[in-house]
């Protein structure tokens, strides 16, 4: 491990916790436009299991998933569909997954750096000027255009039987992408169990209100300073029902989180009619899961009416929702406000 110590007129980071992993520049192989397969059963997509995690999204009008199995050992995914350009990302030490809209920084790839703050992934961009971004605060803190933001495009996670089920029609990443992985073995032993309350590298005093590695759906602080909100897995899970609707506000705006026992996973959304903007009320029942008494329609957890009379419309997703370990988010987001049931 070596502490990086950076240079002060091009690196807004503390040092203390600002380390070379080891790995080196590219050491971890991003993927580029990697081939997709259809999610039917079949050779190249055998390495994933049902209750394995996914990172599912819409791109293109195309539903699309790549498996944390996939991630392990890339951690990025740069797709380019069309007009959109977009970065899947995800860091196995804070086990955050974000999507970014590449588009605002002209569509360049994102690629990993061999450096991590407070254990999580730190990214650079290919391009001149290069900077270096934090993944969870998607922000350029190092050489050129220290402040820029990466704008978030939105992603839900949860497990592969749970987005199959949603999206019929999704394509996910084979797993010939010609670089020799097993992509059924985790890699990093019980680095992921509740029980396991350790990082990698150094970490700020850790806040013990959750399991270290507890994951959590959190939305970050806002532009005008009011601190982020995390909602605890555990606790959603032990909120009666097997499905959840939390009303809430973050940055100014009411929001609404839906999430579901099964699929072990949710999303944020602005709880509005996607026609005519009226407010939607929601509530979730025994049977039928998440439906507004508005309209009557029932909602999946990634916001997409699947039934009743808006039938195929979205609510808009809060983009800048994310999961994390609980560690590495309160870490990152030390005035967070916690929710742990009603």
């Amino acid at each position: 491990m070596t502490i990086v110590e950076p240079d002060d007129n091009a690196c807004d980071l503390p040092s203390a916790f600002f380390i070379d992993s080891g790995v080196g520049r590219g050491g971890i192989p991003t993927l580029q436009n990697p081939e997709f397969v259809s999610g039917e059963p079949g050779p190249q997509n055998a390495y994933l299991l049902d209750t394995d995690r996914v990172v599912g999204f819409i791109l293109d009008g195309q539903p699309m998933a790549v498996p944390h199995n996939i991630l392990w050992y890339h951690e990025i995914v740069n797709l380019d569909r069309g007009t959109e350009h977009v970065a899947i990302t995800y860091c196995p030490l804070t086990g955050s997954t974000l999507g970014f809209d590449r588009n605002s920084i002209g569509g360049q790839e994102l690629g990993v750096s061999g450096l991590v703050f407070m254990n999580n992934l730190i990214m650079f961009n290919r391009g001149d000027p290069e900077s270096l971004w934090p993944q969870m605060l998607g922000e350029a803190k190092c050489k050129a255009n220290i402040g820029r933001i990466l704008d978030r495009f939105p992603m839900f996670e949860m497990t592969w039987r749970a987005w199959k089920d949603l999206y019929p029609q999704t394509t996910v990443i084979t797993s010939d992408v010609n670089i020799s992985r097993n992509y059924t073995l985790y890699p990093y032993g019980d680095y992921e169990l509740l029980t396991n309350n350790r990082y990698l590298f150094a970490m700020p005093d850790l806040d013990e209100r959750r399991p270290a590695k507890e994951r959590i759906l959190g939305l970050p602080p806002t532009k005008g300073g009011e601190p982020g909100i995390a909602f605890s897995f555990l606790a959603l899970e032990d909120t009666p029902g097997s499905w959840t609707v939390i009303e809430t506000i973050w940055d100014g705006e009411e929001v609404v989180v839906f999430w579901a026992d099964v699929p072990k996973g949710g999303g944020v959304f602005r709880p509005f009619h996607p026609i005519t903007g009226e407010r939607l009320e929601f509530r979730t029942t025994p049977t039928q899961g998440i439906e507004d008494t508005t309209t009557g329609t029932r909602w999946s957890i990634t916001g997409q009416a699947i039934e009743g009379e808006l039938l195929g419309q979205r609510l808009e997703p809060v983009a800048e929702t994310l999961v994390a370990f609980w560690g590495a988010w309160a870490a990152f987001h030390p005035a967070t406000r916690l929710w742990e049931g009603e």
